[in-house]
């Protein structure tokens, strides 16, 4: 990993006291250029990632995730395929705010995630995260949800809609939906795994600004948001 020249390594240690030198910098002083940035956060093996840099050559990707052995598959990827708009960071995503400035990410994508259904604090969904990350997205920047989860994808689109945050696209079987194109057909090594099994891909985007207020944290649990196996658009 540490010859890769697009992975950056920056452990919780290094930079849990001072906001980490490429923060509000990445176009400008990783990519060399002045194209928006997006990231994918807990990427994983890196494959979301790779294939967006693939097909979208004007904007620049990154891929965060904390596990070593998982990134190392994508950047290996990226650099076979020699794309320039590809980086990798190795990092708590717990300490996000620490990487990005203020209105530097366009795009937040959120591919499978861990539902985290007894950690509120770690679900990458939840008030905390989505207050973290209104800190860098760019107003009326856009998150991106594909999970094979009815917790997470329920969840989340009640907390959404509890917001009054704007829903872009939503459905709870993607590949049965009209809004299936080539980005959305992107397939993770997990999804292919959910898919196999014959499990409904559920996709969620909406916006999100930094002078939204976030509500405190949906109790899943009461009758009104006991929603598993339901559509979130039959929350009320």
């Amino acid at each position: 990993m540490a010859a890769f020249e697009h992975v950056v390594q920056a452990p919780y240690h290094l930079v849990k006291q001072n906001d980490f030198y490429l923060k509000g910098y990445w176009a400008e002083k990783f990519f060399k250029n002045t194209n928006p940035v997006i990231v994918e956060l807990g990427c994983g093996k890196g494959e979301y990632t790779v294939k967006l840099a693939e097909k979208n050559p004007n904007f620049n990707y990154i891929g965060v995730d904390i596990k070593g052995s998982r990134l190392f598959n994508g950047a290996k990827q990226a650099l076979n395929k020699n794309l320039k708009n590809v980086a990798f960071l190795r990092t708590n995503i717990e300490i996000v705010t620490q990487f990005f400035g203020a209105g530097e990410i366009l795009e937040i994508w959120l591919t499978f995630p861990d539902p985290q259904m007894k950690k509120t604090r770690k679900r990458l969904t939840s008030t905390i995260f989505l207050n973290k990350y209104k800190q860098f997205l760019k107003n009326d920047g856009v998150i991106h949800l594909k999970t094979d989860s009815n917790f997470q994808y329920s969840y989340t689109a009640a907390l959404v809609k509890l917001n009054g945050l704007k829903v872009l696209f939503e459905t709870d079987n993607l590949y049965q939906s009209e809004l299936l194109n080539d980005t959305l057909r992107i397939k993770t090594f997990y999804e292919k795994q959910w898919l196999s099994r014959g499990i409904a891909i559920k996709y969620l985007a909406f916006e999100l600004n930094k002078d939204d207020l976030i509500e405190p944290e949906i109790d899943i649990e009461k009758d009104e948001y006991r929603s598993f196996g339901r559509s979130a658009k039959d929350i009320h």
